[in-house]
């Protein structure tokens, strides 16, 4: 058996030839790809807008750094504004809060669902709190009826990261159809893969606009690649204090960044497009063997749990090794290691432990982070990619097993 991975990406000929049409184009920035991509996506997802861009972790810092924009008043996110967030997260869904310099409020999670509950947003709600940021973790939908509700009674914006949870949907609606803003990622180990690539998605015409600034460079001009004077008064405008007529295309409303991808990545993405419904299908039929084999041996594991509205697109089988069994969490990953069986831990665990952190004084913490802690010392999980056969199944099933009865005799 040769070494079964977490993650990874499964293609075939039709990608490789995406590419080299993209290459023979000629046109090696965003181009016919990525619109194609673009407006396949949204009609996917059913949602007005998309933005591709280079990486998830960009997504997510554009996403937030959208919402500071001034066309949004009062509303716009300023420094020192509050976002609630969870500790038990990857740390691009908390950075671009940070580098913002708003104020991250770190929650815990629930430890079946691996997600924040309504009650932990709830306590964590403060007259500063401006907005929640949290991700689908795994796959595994937020409780967003809950979420959307307190949403609502205090007005936040609400920065739904979906980069585990493509596919994944929530009362028969896609994940990404109840936040103010959305991301994905496409890196290889998700759903989908461009190799590197994200995208930002929303029904908001204002949030859009301000994606799209802050992805291309700050500028203010709305053109796509390539394209000039689409606005039909190019050399018309008249914005801060500039002269009169300078030209649009180089006048900057916004401190941006750019964060566009290739056509060659899109041409790639159209490719696996296709191929999403079969991967869904796949992940979900992975993830119900494993889950009926691990019932039985429930005794020494947590088990994933899910929200009765949820039908997760699963990014990984996650198991919490309970603190009675008769081994530990990392006797057990490093037997898998020597098995050729990878695995890995739930992204940062407790994201506060972590040196990159440790000394910030720019953040709260509202409540315990007890089960975080947890995960972050006893939880790991296995691969349900599509490149995962029943074979390979079977083969880690009799791993596991051997290893649970050398050490529960």
């Amino acid at each position: 058996m040769k070494y079964i991975p977490a993650t990874g990406k499964v293609f075939d000929q039709k990608e490789v030839t995406n590419a080299i049409q993209a290459a023979r184009d000629g046109w090696w920035t965003e181009g016919r790809f990525a619109k194609k991509f673009e407006k396949e996506f949204s009609s996917y997802i059913g949602i007005k807008y998309v933005s591709l861009v280079n990486s998830g972790s960009s997504a997510n810092l554009l996403a937030l750094s959208a919402l500071t924009s001034a066309v949004f008043g009062k509303r716009a996110l300023k420094p020192g504004d509050e976002v609630i967030t969870a500790a038990c997260a990857f740390p691009t869904t908390v950075n671009p809060i940070v580098q913002n310099q708003c104020i991250p409020v770190f929650i815990d999670v629930d430890i079946l669902t691996k997600n924040s509950t309504v009650e932990m947003i709830q306590k964590a709600v403060s007259k500063r709190t401006k907005a929640i940021m949290l991700a689908h973790t795994l796959g595994n939908p937020l409780p967003l009826a809950g979420i959307m509700e307190l949403v609502k009674k205090y007005d936040l914006w609400f920065i739904e990261d979906c980069c585990d949870a493509l596919g994944s949907q929530y009362n028969g609606k896609p994940v990404s159809a109840f936040g103010s803003v959305a991301t994905f990622s496409f890196y290889p180990a998700h759903q989908i893969t461009m190799g590197e690539g994200g995208a930002v998605v929303t029904n908001n015409p204002l949030i859009h606009r301000s994606v799209r600034q802050f992805r291309d460079w700050g500028r203010d001009c709305w053109c796509d690649t390539g394209y000039d004077n689409t606005c039909g008064k190019r050399f018309d405008w008249q914005l801060g204090n500039l002269p009169k007529g300078f030209d649009h295309k180089y006048i900057y409303s916004q401190i941006g960044y750019n964060v566009k991808l290739t056509d060659f990545q899109a041409a790639i993405g159209v490719a696996q497009l296709e191929k999403l419904p079969k991967f869904i299908k796949k992940r979900k039929k992975n993830f119900q063997d494993f889950y009926i084999f691990f019932k039985e041996h429930e005794k020494y594991f947590i088990l994933p749990g899910w929200e009765k509205e949820a039908d997760p697109c699963w990014f990984g089988f996650m198991l919490v090794v309970k603190d009675d069994a008769p081994f530990t969490r990392l006797e057990l990953v490093k037997y898998l290691e020597e098995h050729k069986i990878g695995s890995r831990n739930l992204f940062a665990g407790n994201l506060l432990k972590h040196p990159a952190y440790l000394k910030r004084k720019d953040y709260r913490v509202a409540g315990t982070l007890h089960n975080s802690d947890l995960i972050m010392n006893n939880g790991f999980w296995i691969g349900v990619y599509p490149g995962i056969t029943p074979k390979h199944i079977v083969y880690m099933k009799k791993v596991f097993q051997k290893f649970i009865d050398m050490h529960a005799s």
